[in-house]
């Protein structure tokens, strides 16, 4: 049986798209979301009977109200929340401006929180469908002038920890999903960052500035396949609740983890003198 995708962050070249082509190629139904269409055209052509474009701009509560009426309208249901749209602010913690900052935790936390209230309704009364939050391997280890980025991705996975626990009972699957570097604008048109310049950061978080970064695309990531594990884990009977996309991605978040088990270890003795 088909079934019906809203997916946030379409644009071409994306992982949005990916996972899109993936979905619509198994025929299913997809309305797939930007800030344009015409970032969203080539889906359309390929696919135009079970695709369907719609303008969303994901920090604007009545944009994504109107984006979950019109995907109703256009296939009668959503089975399946994709949260992609997003991207990185870096700027070293003292240097960051405020709207800047807060525009990007609009788009990677607070738009998806207010999109997932929207569709709940209409899973919960047919009681099922799965929400995938689009996260990162920065969620789990992080550096320099990402602390903004990432921070904005843990909060995502952790309140999806806790929607989780509130509608697994319902039938609802909920997804973090964690890729790791992928071929796509994420690296330029996706990335910003902070004017402001403190000499003490030339050697750490300016190395890591929007200034300094070059895209070279050699990223190990395919964004068009994006959508495989992504299907086969929705599809599967023993769903996990956080997926690694690459190879670079498990091998940095198992890095990650066993350094934070050994610090845990070396530091236990110290840890347990709180107890009464």
């Amino acid at each position: 049986m088909s079934k019906v995708w809203l997916i946030t962050g379409c644009s071409a070249g994306g992982i949005g798209e990916g996972i899109a082509r993936c979905a619509l190629a198994k025929g299913d139904k997809v309305a797939v979301t930007a800030r344009s269409l015409e970032k969203v055209q080539g889906v359309l052509d390929d696919y135009p009977d079970t695709a369907c474009g719609i303008v969303l701009d994901i920090t604007d509560p009545a944009s994504i109200e109107d984006a979950v009426a019109k995907t109703v309208e256009a296939f009668g249901t959503i089975d399946v929340l994709v949260n992609n749209a997003g991207y990185a602010y870096r700027s070293s913690i003292e240097e960051a401006e405020e709207a800047g900052m807060r525009l990007m935790y609009e788009t990677n936390l607070f738009g998806p929180i207010h999109l997932i209230q929207k569709v709940l309704p209409i899973m919960r009364e047919k009681k099922s469908g799965a929400i995938v939050n689009v996260s990162s391997i920065g969620a789990v280890r992080t550096g320099a002038a990402s602390g903004f980025y990432a921070s904005s991705k843990a909060a995502l996975e952790l309140m999806s920890d806790g929607l989780r626990g509130e509608v697994g009972p319902l039938g609802i699957k909920v997804m973090v999903v964690e890729p790791g570097a992928f071929r796509t604008h994420f690296y330029d048109s996706s990335l910003k960052g902070s004017d402001n310049t403190i000499d003490a950061y030339k050697d750490t978080a300016h190395l890591r500035s929007v200034a300094q970064n070059v895209n070279k695309r050699q990223q190990p990531g395919d964004p068009l396949k994006a959508g495989i594990p992504i299907i086969e884990a929705l599809e599967s009977d023993n769903t996990p609740f956080r997926l690694l996309l690459g190879t670079d991605a498990v091998k940095v978040v198992r890095g990650a983890l066993s350094g934070r088990l050994q610090e845990i270890d070396a530091w236990e003795a110290a840890s347990v003198k709180t107890d009464f």
